[in-house]
């Protein structure tokens, strides 16, 4: 079958067999790119029309106990210059955030062990106490059971956890023995049963990855059937030892936004900081591709270079303002409209109602 044809299959049934995935993306062509950029900008503006959901991130440490070969906070990175954030400084940011307009704080760390989980505990308190009408999001990796239900029953709404691949081989070439890919799996199925909206996700173009990996990454959205998915190109860091490894494309980037969108038509899909990164107009692309949230940083200027995952992020000079308004500006250009509101999933909502 050729790629049009399963890009219009894609459209109609949401969801493809795995043979017709890796055929989709061994196929691929500038018709086929295309076609399925239109098609995903009809379904998201279908359900969504122009808006665009704004979160405002916290990086609120760059220490990590996780050594993933592809990260620059892993811990072997003796070049990272470490922070953490008081709790005062997060509630700063978040009361800035709020004056900006932003109804979503996302909270993302390394996996810190200077934050028990009595700590996230009380700073999520802390948070739906003073913003009641907030969504809080928390991207700090894996937890046990317990932990994420007390995070929940605390006040956190939503949980950002990249699967990273949905292939167990792919996962152990791009993390050490001490991680597991089992693990990650229950995390996210943990997540989900306790009631979040669930976020995953995965880099495009990372090491070792091919079309049925990527294959296997979209069975595993079509089954989990995610509120979010962040996905955004790999992009090497100088201290890790991927640092030699071709990034990921703009163009592969944003057939999988495409994908993504027909996958989910009510799914909430960023057009990533990575995406802008390896392009002067990736976000402006990627929404015009089928995403519908931005994420402006609301970390303190101090420290954001100091949260470097990758190499040349952009925005680590700017304010919360300045960032903001930057970001509202370029989504307003292409003709879209950055809105104050929480932008909760549409399908947690449907899923309730069943």
């Amino acid at each position: 079958m050729r790629a049009d044809e399963l890009i219009r299959k894609l459209s109609r049934n949401h969801q493809l067999n795995k043979e017709e995935w890796i055929c989709l993306f061994e196929n691929r062509s500038e018709q086929s790119d295309r076609l399925l950029w239109k098609l995903a900008d009809e379904v998201r503006r279908a359900h969504f029309g122009n808006k665009v959901y704004k979160r405002g991130l916290i990086e609120f440490t760059n220490y990590c106990k996780n050594d993933c070969y592809y990260c620059g906070i892993r811990r072997s990175n003796v070049a990272a210059s470490r922070y953490r954030l008081s709790e005062e400084d997060i509630l700063s940011c978040c009361k800035e955030g709020y004056r900006l307009g932003f109804r979503t704080f996302v909270l993302q760390g390394g996996e810190d062990g200077a934050y028990q989980e009595a700590d996230i505990v009380r700073l999520v308190s802390a948070i739906r106490k003073n913003y009641p009408d907030c969504a809080i999001t928390l991207s700090i990796g894996e937890w046990d059971r317990s932990s994420y239900q007390k995070f929940f029953d605390a006040g956190a709404n939503r949980y950002l956890l990249r699967h990273e691949t949905a292939n167990k081989a792919h996962y152990e070439k791009l993390h050490p023995e001490s991680m597991s890919f089992e693990n990650r799996m229950r995390c996210l199925a943990d997540l989900k049963e306790i009631g979040y909206q669930v976020g995953c996700g995965f880099m495009v173009g990372s090491p070792y990855q091919t079309s049925e990996t990527l294959a296997e990454d979209f069975m595993f959205i079509q089954e989990f059937r995610p509120a979010m998915v962040g996905i955004g190109p790999f992009v090497p860091h100088h201290d890790t030892p991927f640092k030699d490894e071709t990034k990921g494309t703009v163009s592969l980037t944003l057939f999988c936004i495409g994908l993504l969108r027909l996958t989910l038509p009510y799914g909430l899909i960023p057009a990533t900081t990575a995406l802008g990164t390896i392009s002067p107009t990736g976000r402006e692309q990627g929404i015009q591709c089928g995403a519908n949230v931005v994420m402006p940083n609301l970390s303190p200027g101090t420290v954001r270079e100091k949260y470097e995952l990758y190499d040349n992020k952009i925005c680590t000079g700017e304010e919360a303002a300045e960032c903001a308004s930057c970001l509202e500006q370029r989504m307003e250009s292409i003709g879209y409209e950055i809105v104050v509101d929480r932008g909760d999933s549409p399908l947690i909502q449907m899923e309730a109602k069943t």
